[in-house]
């Protein structure tokens, strides 16, 4: 099972990787980080909506802030 790991500090909360990812495994924070964005989080995966490790979401990141371990 792969892993996103998002460097939230990192994070300007454009949203790409949530409209990227194709199982729907990230979603804003509602806490601020230190540059006033609402970074992106991974969600937690159970059953069936897993991570398959595309790398679309860091692909799209245009902070690079986003890691996909497979």
């Amino acid at each position: 099972m792969a892993k996103i790991i998002i460097d939230q500090e990192r994070c300007k909360g454009c949203g790409f990787c949530i409209e990227t990812c194709p199982k729907h495994l990230i979603c804003f924070v509602e806490s601020y980080n230190a540059m006033g964005y609402h970074p992106a989080q991974p969600i937690e995966c159970d059953g069936d909506n897993v991570c398959t490790g595309c790398c679309l979401c860091a692909e799209m990141c245009p902070e690079t802030a986003i890691i996909v371990f497979k």
